[in-house]
Order: C-alpha cells, then structure tokens, then sequence
C-alpha cells in the first residue's frame, strides 16, 4: 500500500466485474474512495472507502449527495437503458455541481455515431457530452472483455453468433482496472491524461473461434464456437425469449466484430501499467456459462 496523500475517488459500478477491481486497485494503493452505486449493502468492504447511496446515475440530487467530497469520479457506464446519455449527463453534471475536478470515463473500443455495436454508439453520445463541458476528463475505451466468450456459451459450452471471419484483441477486466488505476491515481492539477481518449486492448486480435479454443485449453472444459448466419442468430435468440433489445445488443457484439471494429491492438496496457497486457488464455476468471446480460436473465426466468 502506498503511503502518498491521495484525493479522494469515487467510483461507480462496484458491485460489477470492472468496478470491483477498480476499486480494491485504488485500495491497494491507499486511494481514500468514495464507492457509489443503488445497492449499498452489495458494495465491497474496502480499507478508506466509504459508501454512498443508494445513488442511480438518473437522480441528480442523489448522485450529488452521494459524490460531495470527491475529487475524481471514475464513471462505468451503465446498462444500457435507452436513456443512457442522459443517465451519465445526469451523474456528470452531479459531480460538477459538488466540485469533482476530473472525470474518468469507461466507454468502448469502437465508439462512434456509426458503430456496428449498439453500445458503442452510446458510448459515443458520453463522450461528445464530456467534450463539451469544462471538466478535467480521460475517456478509457475498454475493448471486448475476455471473459465475455464464456459468459455467452450455453450449457453445453458452445458459443454461437454472426462472427466467423472477424477479429477482436480482447482485454482482461484485471488490465483495464490496472489503467484506470494508474490514470486515476494521479493527483496533480494536470495530467498528460487530460483530454486524451486511451483504447485498452489485449495483445493481440484474435478470431473467436481462436479465443473460444484457448478459453477451452485454460480451462480444461470443452468451449467450441460454432458460426451462425444473422438469420440464424436472430432466430435463436427470438425462440429462447430473449428482448428485441438484447438481440440487438448481442447481434451487434458479433458483428462488430465481423467487421474488424474492434481488431485494433494498442500499447495501452504496457505504457500506462509496465506489464504487457494480458493474453486471453492467462485470464485470471472465467464466469459461468448463460451469464452473459440477457442470457442469465432468461435462465432466471425459466428456473
């Protein structure tokens, strides 16, 4: 644990995957923290933090009470809702109101007006948002999870969708948590971060039937990826009962991918961490299978 003087960091998020991380990082590094989110009582117990809420990024007066003291907001993006934009406009324009100087961003690898990903198209709306304000800010755009792949296999470990030819370098949450703590971390007036948009990619682009067999090979299990037409996957997915909006939302995944969106491999990772970047069969967890948003709330629906 570091023994520096840091400003205090909220983060949101932490009863996910990411934020979790984010979060015993900081601790580790002696980073006094400020865990906001809607369920208190789910939030880890970390040595400085607090926590604050309940606080949903759509309540102003909430997100305000609930970041007052802060100096950095590091901001994961929240599911996609429809309102998303305004969502995070909401719990920005918060921090600015109670003198939070800096905001970290989480967005994706690919954001864009015209992103094939539906949520990278979100992202995107964020990000302009930011742009436009006078807050100190960094948008870290995580690439496609490693873990993803096996949250999406079904029970019989096979991974189907739209994706045959395409290439991602898929990233560990343990990497992005590792950049955002170094970018965070820094506590003076300016940054060399500020302003700057950092994409967190794995170390190398990879075919999903590529990362499905080294998924398999690091776990023992047999993982197969096995290509769908889009008439297939929509099919599929309509019969299981899965939303209009989740079909969507995955169908994109896939095909973002397809078209080498999400194939850029940078040096993120070893510049800002000193480690190189974690390649998909070292990943350090493996969720469950049908966990995947959308996936596990159908399993919990017909159980």
């Amino acid at each position: 644990m570091s023994d520096k003087n840091h400003a205090t960091v909220a983060v949101t998020g932490v009863t996910g995957a990411l934020g979790s991380r984010i979060a015993a990082r900081l601790a580790d590094h002696g980073v006094p923290q400020l865990l906001v989110g809607r369920t208190p009582d789910r939030m880890p117990e970390l040595p400085g933090a607090q926590r604050r809420g309940p606080a949903a990024y759509a309540d102003a007066a909430d997100m305000r009470r609930a970041l007052q003291g802060a100096s950095t907001l590091i901001l994961v993006s929240g599911h996609r809702t429809g309102r998303r934009l305004e969502e995070h406009a909401t719990a920005v324009e918060a921090a600015i109101a109670v003198g939070v100087g800096r905001v970290l961003y989480v967005s994706l690898v690919s954001a864009a007006p015209t992103a094939t990903h539906v949520n990278a198209r979100d992202q995107w709306l964020t990000e302009q948002f930011l742009a436009g304000t006078e807050i100190r800010h960094t948008v870290l755009r995580a690439g496609f999870y490693a873990a993803t792949p096996a949250a999406l296999a079904n029970e019989e470990l096979v991974v189907s969708g739209p994706a045959p030819t395409g290439r991602a370098a898929f990233v560990t949450h343990e990497d992005i948590a590792d950049v955002i703590t170094a970018v965070a971390i820094e506590d003076g007036p300016r940054s060399e971060h500020d302003g700057a948009t950092l994409e967190i990619t794995g170390p190398e682009a990879l075919t999903l039937d590529e990362a499905v067999t080294r998924i398999a090979a690091a776990t023992g299990r047999p993982y197969r990826y096995e290509p769908e037409t889009l008439e297939e996957a929509f099919a599929r997915r309509w019969r299981l009962g899965m939303s209009g909006e989740q079909i969507e939302t995955w169908i994109s995944w896939y095909q973002a991918i397809e078209r080498g969106e999400v194939s850029v491999v940078t040096d993120v990772v070893p510049r800002l961490t000193g480690s190189p970047a974690t390649p998909i069969s070292n990943a350090a967890w493996w969720p469950a299978p049908n966990t995947a948003r959308g996936t596990a709330e159908l399993r919990r629906k017909h159980s």
